[in-house]
């Protein structure tokens, strides 16, 4: 993996597909995000798009948290407001990157490089997880006790 830095598209691969998706029509980027991100998870062995799955960033940047994704590396156009089923798979592409010690992390020359790597993914995956539901509380009074005194 040709890598300059540890953003979510400082790769030649992840580069790449952000040109992919500057060249597509516009309605056909978020199947080019949904399918990188299935492959991803559904991969056997070596995770072939790893690279690409960091895509999730794109989605990221949309929930609330997320951070703007770099343009320097990154798609150049704007993306679409994505489904929020999307999150729910990029958070799971991420996991299956993030724990595949032999894959992506294997790569690394420094390994201070990989950690950083590593905290971005998990910032990722913190936006990108949905949130716990929420249950209403009741609203409780506190209790008092009633004597009634007698004569």
């Amino acid at each position: 993996m040709g890598t300059w830095d540890t953003g979510p598209f400082d790769n030649d691969t992840a580069a790449d597909f952000a040109n992919a998706l500057d060249e597509a029509e516009p309605e056909a980027r978020e199947a080019l995000i949904r399918g990188v991100l299935v492959r991803t998870i559904d991969a056997t062995g070596y995770l072939a798009e790893a690279e690409e799955a960091v895509a999730a960033a794109l989605i990221a940047a949309q929930c609330p948290g997320g951070e703007p994704v770099d343009m320097s590396y990154g798609p150049e156009t704007p993306m679409p407001v994505f489904p929020s089923d999307l999150r729910a798979l990029a958070d799971e592409a991420l996991a299956r990157i993030v724990n595949d010690e032999d894959g992506l992390a294997s790569n690394w020359v420094d390994s201070e490089d990989w950690k950083q790597w590593r905290a971005i993914l998990t910032r990722l995956r913190a936006v990108l997880a949905p949130p716990p539901p929420s249950i209403a509380l009741f609203n409780v009074q506190p209790y008092r006790s009633v004597t009634q005194h007698g004569s």
